[in-house]
């Protein structure tokens, strides 16, 4: 990649509100501080940070447009919640803008906000920290909180289980592919001892 972190933090603060920018900065930090616990790259995970929302300024029909036009619809309700697609679209345009070739990175950008299955752990991190980070607030926060510092599948697990019972209880239509890979966790959670 060919641009510093500073120069990442520069390209950011212009293309996103004042609030997004300063959310970018904190999952950012959190993202690093969750990599050094869990042995990814610091950096790498910082930079993905910052990075996670670069498409997070554009209007559902924006988001809409590349992504018909770049084959990044993987199914219907992409179409009905485009806001949905801004982890997707965002990773395109980091790529194709950026020059990021960095494939984890890439992809820890495109599921920040449905996961997919066989996550890495950066991955993971990016999108815990996303849910995690201290300018967030909501019922279930601090328990959160807590299963990620023990565990990235735990905390997985209960952050998709979160995510599915909001959208329930604010009548909003769930991605099929959140319940695929919080169904996925399920099964590895029960694999695992204390999970």
């Amino acid at each position: 990649m060919k641009y510093t972190d500073a120069e990442i933090i520069a390209v950011i603060q212009k293309r996103l509100s004042a609030n997004r920018f300063q959310h970018s900065l904190r999952v950012a930090e959190v993202a690093r501080r969750l990599a050094e616990q869990y042995r990814v790259d610091p950096g790498q995970a910082y930079t993905t940070g910052l990075l996670h929302d670069y498409a997070k300024g554009l209007s559902g029909q924006q988001l809409l447009d590349i992504a018909e036009n770049h084959g990044l619809i993987s199914h219907p309700v992409d179409r009905l919640v485009p806001d949905l697609l801004h982890g997707p679209v965002g990773a395109y345009l980091v790529q194709t803008e950026l020059g990021l070739e960095d494939v984890n990175m890439l992809a820890a950008i495109a599921n920040h906000t449905l996961g997919a299955l066989n996550m890495s752990p950066l991955e993971e991190i990016v999108f815990l920290a996303d849910m995690i980070e201290p300018g967030r607030d909501y019922p279930g926060l601090e328990r959160l909180q807590c299963l990620t510092e023990r565990s990235l599948e735990e905390g997985m697990l209960f952050g998709l289980e979160s995510t599915i019972r909001y959208c329930v209880d604010q009548g909003r239509i769930i991605h099929p592919r959140s319940i695929e890979v919080r169904n996925h966790y399920l099964q590895k959670c029960s694999t695992m001892e204390g999970c």
